[in-house]
């Protein structure tokens, strides 16, 4: 049961990552797309009715990984208690943004929401990969389990690091970026016109981006925390999972330069899934590494609650992801096809 569920959290994240890292990566390039309020219109409605839903994958994770592993939700989000009030500020002011910008009419206001949502949403990518980079990194535990975070000390992972370093910062940079290309590609399939244009031919760039961020986290992880190649090296076979990330990141080009968007869209969501799951592989069975010693890591079978919680929690898990699975299968279906320009609403 703890191998399940560690894998069920896992897919939350991918699952969130992936659906909510269009709605972000078009909030990075909202104001480089968009020149003109129709057009700001037709990027915002181009996520309209998807973004909220797609935000719920954040709190469905949060809320199985409360009762699934207890003790590490309290260590985390004790020791992770600045940070995720950054994170929890820029989700409010990036969904306040999307909001109210339709309901109000002066431009000046209309400029500073537009303004605020696309560094809501940059910030808020950088911060998402500067956590994950964290986690593989590992934290100051501390021998009661918990621990605490300084923003930052001298910019270097060690034994006792802060919330920024080198490598954080090189994790919040590819998440941006990926997350960029992701969201141009949403555009691409979503759009037409100007912003389609710009979309497409923002690609390459990012593109290229992410592959030169991608190639240069791989030694500093293999740098950083040594024990991500443990699972790799025991199990050759999952040497698959960066091939496959190397096979969609060519995908995306491909199918992008031969006008398939909505295939190298696909290609974009799988490199994201991949690099989630590798890293995932990488840590497991370790659910929270510590540069204090690995003895006092937090590990699967440390932080798992009891048989019959997980038994019942999987009961109404399965029920849950049943719903929300039809819920957003009728919503993307009802939301198919491009957004254009004459048949926006606000």
């Amino acid at each position: 049961m703890g191998v399940l569920w560690f894998w069920l959290v896992g897919c939350m994240i991918v699952a969130y990552v992936v659906l909510d890292g269009f709605d972000l990566g078009t909030g990075i390039l909202h104001l480089y797309v968009a020149r003109n309020e129709g057009e700001r219109r037709m990027v915002v409605q181009s996520i309209g009715p998807v973004w909220d839903g797609n935000e719920v994958w954040l709190l469905a994770g949060g809320g199985t990984l409360y009762f699934a592993f207890p003790w590490l939700y309290a260590s985390a989000f004790s020791g992770f208690y600045l940070p995720l009030m950054m994170v929890l500020w820029l989700l409010m002011v990036r969904g306040i943004t999307l909001e109210l910008r339709n309901h109000i009419e002066l431009g000046v206001w209309r400029a500073l929401l537009d303004g605020l949502f696309g560094l809501s949403s940059t910030l808020l990518t950088i911060f998402l990969g500067a956590a994950l980079a964290n986690v593989i990194r590992g934290v100051p535990l501390q021998a009661d389990g918990y621990f605490f975070l300084p923003l930052w000390t001298n910019w270097q992972p060690g034994m006792h690091p802060g919330v920024l370093d080198w490598y954080t910062v090189l994790g919040g940079l590819l998440a941006c970026a990926a997350l960029a290309m992701h969201g141009a590609l949403w555009l691409s399939v979503k759009t037409t016109g100007a912003v389609e244009s710009r979309a497409i031919r923002s690609v390459p760039v990012l593109w290229g981006a992410v592959v030169a961020l991608t190639l240069l986290s791989v030694p500093a992880t293999m740098m950083v925390q040594p024990a991500t190649l443990v699972n790799y090296n025991r199990f050759p076979i999952t040497y698959i999972i960066p091939f496959g990330v190397a096979l969609c990141l060519g995908g995306a080009l491909i199918f992008h330069r031969k006008g398939r968007v909505l295939k190298a869209f696909g290609c974009s969501s799988g490199y994201l899934a991949l690099m989630l799951v590798g890293a995932c592989w990488g840590l497991f069975p370790t659910l929270l590494p510590a540069t204090t010693g690995a003895d006092r890591s937090i590990r699967l079978e440390d932080a798992i609650s009891s048989p019959y919680t997980l038994h019942v929690g999987l009961l109404w898990w399965i029920f849950g992801i049943g719903l929300a699975a039809l819920y957003f299968s009728i919503s993307y279906w009802m939301f198919r096809g491009k957004v254009r320009s004459d048949s926006m609403h606000g």
